[in-house]
């Protein structure tokens, strides 16, 4: 284990023993819970609610599908950044000089554009909830989030607030599921024998789901956490398995609850360039307090995404200069990060829609160049993972999920070119 990731929690206890089995507990629940919660962002709530109600029922294949693919890759990945002890750019470059720096460049473009609407998203979610201006509502959500990383201890207390904003947002959804009584049997049925299947839905979700910087959140904090080497290869695993089936789990219960309130019959707009499909579903289930709940749900949802997709990306800045390795240089950096999108979305309300298309296009372009770097670790390079029996069934099916995010990455980059009128 590199003493260089190591910021959060000490090689050697500090205290008491017990103290430190707490604090290791934290880092890997906090681990579980950025990658869980960055991956249910405010564009995921989006997408769902106009999936759900443009497919009903059948979405909840694509669900099941999403959820089956990020296993692979995240277990896939932790594993590899995990044993190897560094990041994945910096593992990039070892394998294949130069394709460290390529990662790096999309992660942090992407993170940075999407980190504008992450803004956004608090700011709606704010407007939503208690009727502040949606300016001053990112304004506020994004200085929460630069004061985080100000603090000397900024790893412990992300953990800690990506957490409880994750139960919060849990127990809402509880709520509204109590309240709207969805067709779960139905839904059941078609989650695993759909009558029909939306490739399109399919590859939004998974593209928002564990690609750019998502696929690399939860590896990266445990790096920070010194939960790296062979020896902690279980631990490693088993958060990988949590993150994805915390997120998978919130997931479908959100699908569920806007099921709910479309299979009551309600007729939810998702024409007008206005549309809120989810906001719409959640004030049909619980009337005006069911749009301050929407609130609370979508400000929770942009405050951890903003906090992962800046906390993430900063943590490539290290393939340029390893001085982005100390913790206080790398805290300072993510600061400015935050502000840079903070400073470009209130300076235009929202993020470009041009802008969010190119970002859209390499976003779906990160999954398969990372995810390939990976699996070629894997399966050539067990030099750079301490000679490690990487096991070959995993390898596979990741090879497998690798070609199949080539052709959705493809896809992506299609609206790009339209946009340039090639």
């Amino acid at each position: 284990m590199s003493a260089e990731h190591s910021a959060d929690v000490p090689a050697q206890p500090a205290g008491s023993a017990a103290q430190f089995v707490k604090d290791r507990r934290t880092s890997l629940l906090g681990a579980v819970f950025l990658m869980a919660m960055s991956a249910v962002g405010p564009g995921f709530i989006t997408q769902t609610a106009t999936f759900t109600v443009q497919l009903g029922a059948a979405f909840g294949f694509g669900i099941l599908l999403s959820i089956i693919i990020d296993f692979i890759v995240q277990l896939n990945v932790w594993r590899i950044v995990g044993v190897s002890g560094k990041t994945a750019g910096e593992l990039a470059n070892e394998a294949i000089p130069g394709t460290g720096y390529l990662l790096a460049v999309l992660v942090i473009f992407g993170g940075l554009v999407f980190n504008i609407g992450n803004i956004a998203g608090i700011g709606l979610g704010l407007n939503a909830a208690i009727g502040l201006n949606t300016k001053i509502g990112g304004l506020i959500g994004a200085l929460l989030a630069i004061a985080i990383f100000l603090y000397k201890r900024a790893g412990k207390v992300m953990d800690r607030v990506v957490i409880g904003l994750a139960v919060v947002k849990v127990a809402i959804v509880l709520i509204v599921l109590f309240v709207v009584h969805p067709p779960i049997g139905h839904a059941l049925t078609e989650t695993v024998m759909p009558d029909n299947v939306n490739l399109a839905s399919l590859t939004t979700i998974v593209g928002g789901t564990v690609g750019g910087y998502i696929t690399y959140a939860g590896a990266h904090r445990l790096l920070d956490s010194g939960i790296t080497g062979r020896e902690n290869i279980k631990a490693v695993s088993q958060a990988s398995f949590w993150g994805v089936t915390i997120t998978g789990i919130i997931r479908y219960l959100l699908f569920l609850a806007i099921l709910g309130v479309a299979a009551s019959g309600v007729t939810i707009d998702l024409a007008s360039q206005t549309a809120n499909p989810a906001a719409q579903a959640f004030q049909v289930a619980l009337g005006e307090w069911g749009f301050r709940i929407f609130g609370v749900i979508f400000w929770a949802a942009g405050t951890t995404s903003t906090i992962g997709a800046a906390y993430t990306s900063v943590s490539f800045f290290s393939v340029f200069s390893k001085k982005y390795l100390e913790p206080r240089r790398r805290n300072l950096t993510t600061v400015v990060f935050i502000a840079v999108s903070l400073i470009v979305y209130l300076l235009l309300g929202t993020a470009p829609a041009a802008l969010l298309v190119f970002a859209g296009g390499f976003n779906g372009l990160i999954l398969p160049i990372g995810l390939t770097l990976m699996i070629y670790i894997g399966f050539a390079r067990r030099d750079l993972l301490d000679n490690y029996r990487y096991p070959k069934w995993l390898l596979v099916l990741g090879a497998l999920v690798c070609a199949f995010t080539w052709w959705m990455g493809i896809s992506s980059v299609k609206p790009i070119f339209a946009l340039l009128g090639l």
